[in-house]
């Protein structure tokens, strides 16, 4: 059944900081959508407030899954993360001390997923045969590469119908950015799963992307409706082509 977004109008910052202003996307069923932009313009915030780590000034964050909708402004991370929206946050974060099977058995507290803990674990240690052989390691041991397939893996323990996805390709070396992209892509064709991605590494993101928009200091400053449109924009010359 259907499982898209809606984001309207968001007005959010920190204390008397506006950093994200009357912004607005969509992510349709199914659709992968990169939400691109340099460091400090507000792709994590907007990622928090749909999760419900920031709660926006203004606007509203409509989820449809499974073919109901819900208002996600207002509701805790633990109840946006309950309707079925798995969240791979910037920088892993971990529990560094906890084993990687530890780490994924965090990930399946949702209670719809709670019955299928032990598919899903097969499908984590199959989807990343190196979380198998290493299910007993501490996550804090493990390379950045590691850490951050843990981290998409744990994202996938809860069944999650939509998918957001901050800035996976921090800290990593190019090869391996190209192999996370690669696995977002094929995990999501697999599951099914709707994908908000949002991401500083244009080439990257545009492999594996349906569409999506630009933000530049707090605002939604274009959208394209593909890749190509995307490639063509003035800002993406400026900012990630050097053109």
């Amino acid at each position: 059944m259907a499982s898209s977004l809606t984001v309207a109008n968001i007005e959010a910052g920190y204390g008397a900081v506006r950093i994200l202003h009357d912004v607005s996307l969509q992510v349709g069923e199914g659709e992968t959508v990169a939400l691109l932009g340099t460091n400090g313009n507000g792709k994590s915030t907007l990622m928090k407030s749909i999760m419900g780590m920031v709660r926006p000034s203004a606007g509203s964050i409509r989820a449809e899954i499974d073919g109901t909708a819900h208002e996600l402004v207002g509701r805790s991370t633990e109840e946006i993360v309950d309707l079925g929206i798995g969240f791979v946050p910037e920088g892993r974060r971990l529990f560094p001390k906890l084993s990687v099977e530890e780490n994924l058995l965090l990930g399946a507290y949702r209670r719809a997923a709670r019955a299928d803990i032990a598919a899903n674990l097969a499908y984590a240690f199959e989807a990343f045969p190196v979380l198998a052989g290493r299910r007993r390691q501490l996550a804090g041991s493990m390379s950045g590469g590691e850490q951050q397939m843990l981290a998409i893996a744990r994202a996938l323990m809860s069944s999650p119908r939509i998918l957001l996805v901050d800035e996976p390709s921090v800290g990593l070396a190019p090869i391996l950015v190209s192999r996370v992209i690669a696995k977002i892509r094929e995990l999501k064709e697999q599951r099914h799963l709707t994908v908000l991605m949002a991401e500083q590494n244009f080439n990257q993101a545009t492999k594996i992307a349906d569409r999506g928009y630009i933000i530049v200091h707090g605002k939604i400053e274009f959208e394209g409706r593909s890749t190509k449109e995307l490639r063509e924009n003035e800002l993406v010359k400026k900012y990630y082509l050097g053109v």
